[in-house]
């Protein structure tokens, strides 16, 4: 997969590291000469300059990327590469960081943002859900808002313990779409049999989430 980042900062230079750790063709475009350097990534592909000049945006070959990342620290930038991306170039998915949470509102598709990292969020979510057992947490909003990953630790009181997911009636918008045990990622199949600790993932629309807690939580015997 040919992954483009715009911004070569920690978020950018870590994002790039970890796809090229996982065999993906990886373009990072920063306007300081020095991010090659500072980065220790001098075996990516680079471009210094401004990713919100088209002419550099062409020099990437946009076109042919699968993804574009925005992952700079001012938001301004991070909208006008997704926007770009999307409307001069046609790439099929755009990430875009969010680093005032003020501004979350403005990643969407009328931006040309499919996916919007709130970074704070994303942090407080991930901490209520190392304390939060038996709880409902959403991790990333997808979609413009459509839809959302979320996530749910089986507490040891739950109802569904020794059940299979396929003899659990689910909402319709909600889906499994992995579970996490022991620390090792499982492909979800019907006969899977939920265990206290199992870390369910599903992926659900925002109205169907209060539908997916009240299954959830109501599971959990007092």
């Amino acid at each position: 997969m040919k992954v483009v980042i715009a911004g070569a900062g920690s978020v950018g230079s870590s994002i790039a590291r970890e796809l090229m750790s996982h065999g993906h063709d990886i373009l990072l475009i920063d306007q300081k000469p020095e991010s090659v350097i500072r980065s220790g990534i001098e075996n990516a592909r680079w471009i210094i300059g401004d990713a919100c000049e088209l002419t550099t945006l062409k020099d990437a070959q946009l076109e042919d990327a699968d993804v574009v990342v925005s992952a700079t620290g001012d938001d301004k930038v991070n909208l006008v590469v997704s926007l770009l991306a999307k409307s001069e170039f046609g790439v099929g998915r755009t990430v875009g960081r969010v680093n005032n949470p003020k501004n979350d509102w403005m990643f969407d598709d009328s931006w040309g943002v499919d996916v919007a990292v709130n970074t704070p969020r994303l942090m407080t979510a991930l901490v209520e859900e190392a304390v939060e057992v038996g709880d409902v947490v959403r991790l990333l909003t997808l979609q413009s808002g459509v839809a959302s990953i979320v996530e749910f630790t089986v507490p040891l009181t739950s109802a569904f313990l020794g059940r299979t997911l396929d003899s659990i009636t689910w909402p319709a918008d909600a889906t499994v779409v992995a579970i996490l045990r022991d620390d090792q990622p499982i492909t979800p199949s019907g006969d899977d049999v939920i265990d206290s600790g199992d870390e369910l993932f599903f992926i659900s629309t925002i109205a169907a989430e209060d539908e997916l807690r009240q299954l959830l939580m109501g599971s959990a015997e007092d």
